[in-house]
């Protein structure tokens, strides 16, 4: 696979965890699947032009550069999300006294709610393959109630989605 969405020297791909690699990859295959559906909605549309005698048309024009606008905000959605992501990880490799940020050892407790909610996340989507399991787990654990706040109900919720 080709990686094009972010810009990383080879030295700086290879400092990539194994974590925000897979985001790398998660988010180049999301880069690619925008970039063929805009593909194919133009073929469909230039098609539907061409079967109306209307293929000379201004109007495929205006269509291809409208959806070619609309892709490259969506990749940059993906992108942003994508930094966000990678930034967020590596606050995970720093710590405090009790070393190195990690829940539920250490949990980080200067990171903002949404913050907080993507590491618990990450904890139990890594944890088991098994939904109902993760789901029984996260429900017995007193810390998430606590640390999550308002977002325990979201997560519980997200975490059901999936058994």
């Amino acid at each position: 696979m080709i990686i094009d969405i972010i810009d990383l020297t080879d030295a700086e791909y290879s400092d990539l965890s194994a974590v925000q690699m897979a985001m790398v990859r998660e988010a180049q295959e999301k880069k690619n699947k925008i970039l063929a559906e805009t593909e194919q909605q133009k073929e469909e549309y230039l098609s539907m032009l061409v079967s109306n005698n209307t293929a000379h048309n201004t109007f495929y024009a205006l269509t291809k550069a409208r959806l070619d606008a609309d892709a490259e905000e969506q990749i940059a959605a993906v992108k942003d999300d994508l930094d966000y992501q990678l930034a967020y990880e590596a606050l995970g490799s720093e710590g405090d006294e009790n070393g190195p940020y990690r829940y539920p050892e250490n949990p980080n407790y200067n990171l903002t709610p949404s913050q907080r909610f993507l590491v618990v996340r990450n904890y139990y989507m890594q944890s088991t393959e098994d939904p109902d399991a993760r789901l029984a787990a996260y429900a017995k654990d007193t810390l998430a109630r606590q640390y999550l706040g308002e977002f325990y109900v979201t997560l519980y919720d997200l975490l059901a989605a999936y058994c």
